[in-house]
């Protein structure tokens, strides 16, 4: 079974992943129903889950028998900046939607059924190195299954661009973006078709930036990125608006060596640093060709930007 927490505290990738020995979601609580610390047993403190363990101790609360039992005690004990529709609790996972009063947060019990069963929805979120694989095979279809925005003219190539551009301002940091996507333009000719193309009128301002930093003489994307991380505008408490960089100084702590950036021929990622209590934030940009290689992970990450809960069904 896998335990992931999503939170902007938790390194650059913004999620912590730790592998659980038990079967099913219902077997970790009850072997866990007396734990009074629960950091030991998964790595991390998630925001408000010590809240069921605790009111379990007050109130004598009995071990669940049941997943029944187990959704009772969590609506009724458990502490969520939210309603009921934030815990979520089948047969197989338990999702969990939060927040601190300062980002949202969500955390995750997937058992071992349903990562084999829904891979295209939960491969990227149980992912937890740095950086993705980056291998490509020969160019193929790819298909995304949840909505992307067209970013403007169609170029020349037999692929498809995606950007997932992960920032945010406000504390609003679950179900952030949605995707876009440069139609004929493979990754290496995003950098010249960004010089080429004038933006459309409702281009996120991450990609007005990107675009602003390309230079003539870049032949990948990757200098670009170099330079959207020496930017300054990107922090939590203001909208990133594109301008010159040397306008302005870094605030709130960012530190662009801390930032990790990698490029290759079909993937491109960068977890840009904010300050050290908020972390990363992340963009990704892959083309169709690295998304056919490697489809679940693509489908999953294009998921991930748009919903907090990768199990949601809107069909």
């Amino acid at each position: 079974m896998f335990f992931v927490y999503r939170s902007h505290y938790e390194g650059p990738l913004s999620k912590y992943v730790r592998r659980l020995p038990d079967e099913s979601v219902l077997a970790w609580f009850q072997r866990n129903w007396h734990t009074a610390d629960l950091e030991p047993e998964l790595g991390v403190d998630p925001y408000g889950l010590d809240s069921i363990f605790d009111n379990a101790a007050k109130h004598g609360l009995p071990v669940p028998t049941s997943a029944d039992d187990l959704r009772e005690a969590l609506h009724k004990h458990l502490y969520v900046e939210g309603g009921e529709d934030y815990v979520r609790l089948d047969e197989h996972s338990l999702r969990v939607r939060t927040d601190d009063d300062e980002v949202e947060l969500a955390y995750y019990f997937f058992d071992d059924t349903v990562i084999a069963q829904s891979p295209e929805r939960l491969a990227y979120l149980v992912h937890d190195q740095w950086p993705l694989p980056d291998t490509a095979d020969a160019p193929a279809r790819f298909t995304p299954s949840v909505p992307v925005l067209p970013a403007g003219q169609s170029g020349a190539d037999d692929a498809t661009t995606y950007a997932v551009l992960m920032t945010f301002s406000d504390g609003e940091s679950l179900a952030i973006t949605t995707p876009w996507e440069f139609p004929g333009v493979s990754l290496g000719n995003l950098a010249a078709h960004l010089r080429a193309t004038e933006p459309n009128a409702n281009w996120d301002p991450e990609l007005l930036v990107l675009r602003e930093l390309v230079e003539p003489g870049d032949d990948t994307i990757g200098p670009a990125l170099e330079r959207c991380n020496r930017w300054p505008g990107f922090n939590l408490n203001e909208t990133p608006w594109p301008g010159l960089p040397w306008d302005h100084e870094l605030t709130d702590g960012r530190d662009p060596g801390l930032s990790k950036i990698h490029v290759s021929d079909h993937l491109a990622h960068m977890a840009i640093h904010i300050d050290d209590t908020f972390g990363y934030q992340q963009w990704y940009l892959f083309d169709t060709t690295w998304a056919a290689t490697h489809p679940d992970l693509a489908q999953s990450l294009l998921r991930y930007a748009g919903h907090w809960d990768p199990l949601e069904r809107t069909d």
